[in-house]
């Protein structure tokens, strides 16, 4: 990946909350706690994962650039979204460690020498892991759950047009 690029990628990265709070602020009160299937996650749901995924995330490229090819977890969301009982946290602070956790680190990739995009590690379940292929996968996260949360909202919409509440 050259430099422009990554920078690039970087800035859809810090974009991120904005985009994913912009979603949030569309969706009406009564549509957040709703799930348009019994196995899909309502609009408040993907922002308290987004606040999950965030810290854990932020762990990832630090492991990465400061530790020589760690083991880099992963996580079941989905357990995560039950044994946390999200509906049941509120989405201001939510929201505000999305923010506070992309603002950080984008300070710290753009300061990152050539050489810690070039380091790795593993996953078990993607295996060899680098910075590069980090950055690559969650330049998008806040985005395509924002893009999720816009889909719960056009469902609901249809499910209460068509008298389904």
């Amino acid at each position: 990946m050259d430099r422009q690029e990554r920078e690039c990628l970087i800035q859809q990265y810090a974009e991120g909350p904005a985009r994913l709070a912009s979603a949030t602020a569309t969706v009406p009160t009564p549509a957040l706690k709703w799930r348009p299937a019994p196995d899909a996650w309502s609009a408040h749901e993907i922002v308290c994962h987004c606040a999950d995924a965030e810290a854990m995330v932020a762990t990832r490229i630090r492991m990465l650039v400061a530790e020589g090819a760690p083991l880099i977890a992963g996580i079941d969301q989905d357990a995560w979204t039950q044994a946390f009982d999200y509906h049941a946290l509120s989405l201001e602070p939510a929201l505000g460690a999305v923010a506070a956790t992309r603002a950080h680190t984008v300070e710290e990739l753009r300061r990152f020498p050539e050489a810690a995009w070039l380091r790795e590690g593993h996953h078990p379940e993607r295996g060899r892991y680098s910075a590069t292929e980090w950055l690559r996968m969650y330049a998008s996260h806040l985005h395509d759950h924002a893009q999720q949360i816009e889909g719960n909202v056009a469902a609901w919409t249809t499910h209460v047009a068509d008298g389904e509440e």
